[in-house]
């Protein structure tokens, strides 16, 4: 999503996510097919800020042309050949599983070609998990970053769905440094009504998370967005709960919700969006040329977090 001309906007969060992302001291990405210049420059300037390790895993002729057209150095980072835009993420999606990227990043190619090479049965690296889509959003006036899912991969989830969903955010907010994880399943209203299914789904991820279905934060819903987010509101509607008014998750209930509210806050509140797709071995970062750079390296930078909590959760599991 681009970046708005807000007065006095200084990207404040997105700059201690970075900051907090460097002291991880880089984490070895794959960025598959960089053949234009946004993608070539994200990831040059990420590793310029010492956020990542870059892979570049492409055609080299076109890397090679991309990086000349922009005057961008590459000559240090590590290239691994591919033919076209299929083959570049399979063999970037290779990397991870040799063990030699711990992280992917799209570059000039579609969502789903990468995405493909990433869920495929016989080859990909999925999980028990459902794959989704988190936003991280610097919204202008809001004191921390808000995270928004899924507004970008499943389309309309069921409720099995939105325990992984939820799972995913949930992980992502501790992952991003959060020292209390709030999650306000949003629907249109704020009491269960069986005419809206969303509304009995929320009701029933709350009771899942009071029986540890989903571990790690504090639930509540359903929360419609202005009792979710403003303390005012919730105490107009006399909710007392510590998730309304103070949420940092948002959980929306279908694509077509959570793209809306992303690029409302986007165009009209003039936030930023970062994004990340979780629920696979590795996070993956999906760059838009839109983006501005310090979008692109928030998004690198939570990726670099996701990858980094990871990698601690393992090692506490193996020792």
């Amino acid at each position: 999503m681009p970046d708005q001309a807000v007065p006095g906007k200084h990207h404040d969060k997105y700059e201690r996510l970075i900051a907090a992302a460097r002291e991880r001291k880089g984490v070895a990405m794959a960025v598959v097919h960089p053949c234009d210049e946004v993608s070539l420059e994200s990831a040059v300037e990420a590793a310029k800020l010492g956020l990542i390790r870059p892979i570049l895993v492409g055609p080299p002729h076109r890397i090679r042309a991309a990086a000349e057209k922009t005057k961008l150095d590459i000559s240090r980072f590590e290239q691994v050949a591919s033919e076209h835009s299929h083959d570049s993420a399979a063999k970037a999606v290779l990397q991870v599983k040799e063990g030699k990227a711990e992280a992917l990043m799209k570059g000039s190619l579609h969502t789903d070609e990468l995405m493909g090479a990433v869920v495929s049965r016989s080859d990909g690296i999925r999980t028990a998990r459902r794959i989704s889509h988190c936003f991280i959003m610097d919204v202008p006036g809001h004191a921390d970053a808000l995270i928004i899912t899924d507004a970008a991969v499943n389309i309309a989830p069921d409720l099995e769905a939105k325990v992984d969903i939820v799972q995913n955010a949930i992980d992502l907010a501790h992952a991003m440094g959060a020292a209390e994880v709030r999650v306000a399943i949003l629907s249109a209203m704020e009491t269960v009504n069986p005419k809206v299914p969303s509304t009995v789904e929320a009701a029933a991820l709350c009771k899942m998370a009071d029986r540890g279905q989903i571990t790690g934060a504090l639930l509540d819903g359903p929360l419609a967005l202005d009792n979710a987010i403003s303390p005012d509101a919730a105490a107009i509607k006399h909710i007392v709960s510590p998730v309304a008014g103070r949420a940092n998750v948002l959980v929306v209930p279908d694509l077509e919700a959570g793209n809306m509210l992303a690029k409302s806050l986007s165009f009209l509140a003039g936030a930023d969006a970062a994004g990340i797709v979780l629920g696979a071995r590795v996070p993956i970062v999906l760059t838009s040329r839109a983006d501005s750079l310090p979008t692109r390296l928030a998004s690198c930078a939570v990726a670099v977090l996701s990858a980094a909590a990871r990698r601690a959760n393992a090692n506490s599991v193996i020792a």
